[in-house]
């Protein structure tokens, strides 16, 4: 069974679904993909990894880097998990690229290259977004591109990590 709750955000209302063990997914509401991977039956309730991840979302809108102290089970292809695995890696307050990230995948299977393309199509269907920061990846260009919950709300994101008042 899949819990949900409400979160009230700087940004915009943000749900929160999780199962006992793991939180597994986070939207903005209005978000491309909003509850993709939701399951159909759910139940609103606040269970204690959902209030964990609340604390977490507290600390986090006030400019704080918190530690996460609750496990994270998106729901995804085995690409995607590889992918939303190396978002987790790119530290609090800076950014990488798609290409990069494509370029690490590469190595990691052996190959020449990999398509920054599908690590993109990776990145946008991230179901546990904030948690796995897939706000942090930019263009080549250092364009900010491809967020699922609006560049707007990207560029906040970035300017709160980089200790930037957002309002």
């Amino acid at each position: 069974m899949e819990y949900i709750t409400d979160y009230d955000s700087v940004l915009g209302r943000i749900l929160l679904a999780g199962r006992e063990d793991a939180v597994t997914g986070l939207w903005f509401y209005g978000q491309k993909y909003f509850g993709a991977s939701l399951e159909k039956e759910n139940i609103k309730r606040e269970i204690p990894v959902l209030k964990s991840a609340v604390h977490w979302l507290d600390a986090y809108f006030r400019g704080e880097n918190p530690s996460r102290e609750f496990l994270l089970k998106p729901k995804g292809t085995a690409f995607q998990r590889e992918v939303w695995e190396l978002l987790l890696e790119i530290p609090y307050g800076e950014v990488t690229t798609y290409k990069k990230l494509a370029e690490k995948i590469a190595g990691k299977r052996g190959l020449l290259s990999m398509s920054a393309q599908a690590v993109g199509g990776a990145v946008g269907h991230n179901p546990v977004s904030l948690l796995i920061p897939c706000h942090r990846v930019i263009g080549t260009d250092g364009s900010l591109t491809g967020y699922a919950g609006g560049i707007e709300k990207k560029e906040q994101l970035l300017k709160l990590e980089k200790g930037r008042s957002i309002f």
